[in-house]
């Protein structure tokens, strides 16, 4: 069984091909933070820092394969730890910087964390041009509704 120290050592090396310019493929770097965080065994503390860094990463990334996996690997966080919506919101403050291929994932973040501050977000995207756009906004708007909304 992989220890707590393991895991993070694992996050600690995949951030540095992330950080690291001579890599290639950063997204699967970021897809092995998105397993670590998948397994709800990081320190609450370490998880809340990676997603920090996962939203940073899928606003300032140049290239949509890197945005998706950060997003993605956020999203696989959110199955395990209850994140504050406030490490969520820049997220929600520029979600018409994402392509609509990527807003189901913004949405789903978003929405995981059942705080009210969400819901101008998921409500502009209920008549989005894109079909699945307005149904993952739909499912968010359910969840932020009838889960446990935060005020």
């Amino acid at each position: 069984m992989t220890g707590t120290h393991d895991l993070t050592a694992l996050v600690t090396s995949a951030w540095e091909a992330v950080d690291d310019p001579t890599t290639t493929r950063r997204d699967l770097s970021l897809d092995a933070i998105g397993d670590v965080l998948e397994t709800g065994r990081l320190p609450r503390d370490e998880a809340e820092r990676a997603a920090e860094r996962l939203v940073a990463l899928a606003l300032s990334a140049e290239d949509d394969p890197v945005r998706e996996s950060a997003l993605h690997a956020l999203c696989l966080a959110t199955g395990q730890y209850r994140l504050p919506y406030r490490t969520l919101a820049p997220l929600a403050e520029h979600g018409d910087a994402f392509a609509p291929v990527l807003l189901p994932y913004v949405l789903a973040a978003v929405s995981s964390t059942h705080d009210r501050q969400a819901l101008p977000l998921v409500q502009r995207y209920l008549r989005h041009p894109h079909p699945e756009v307005r149904a993952e906004a739909a499912g968010a708007l359910h969840e932020l509704r009838l889960g446990t909304a935060c005020p």
